[in-house]
């Protein structure tokens, strides 16, 4: 019964992970998956039509290995956006029937 507990909570710990992976590369990233902290960074060396440097949403401790994510600035910016006039409908919505 203890080894199947032991699994259990194992397993849940994992689809934790998975879930907070997911919810992390949405919007403007504040952690990520291996908890530390993001930062905003310009690559100077990746241009953008005349632009000099792109930008991107950076894990602190940053390492392409798959636990790290490096996040364009543009995508991160157009779904927090998204959201929020989502939640601007929602509220206009209850607004209304108020």
């Amino acid at each position: 019964m203890e080894e199947e507990l032991r699994d259990m909570k194992a397993h849940k710990a994992y689809y934790n992970m998975l879930h907070f992976v997911a919810n992390a590369q949405q919007g403007i990233p504040k952690l990520c998956p291996c908890g530390s902290i993001t930062k905003e960074v310009v690559d100077e060396e990746d241009t953008y039509d005349y632009l000099p440097g792109k930008r991107y949403f950076i894990c602190k401790d940053y390492e392409n290995d798959g636990m790290h994510f490096r996040q364009p600035w543009v995508m991160g910016m157009q779904q927090e956006v998204e959201r929020l006039k989502e939640r601007f409908h929602e509220q206009e919505k209850l607004l209304r029937e108020c």
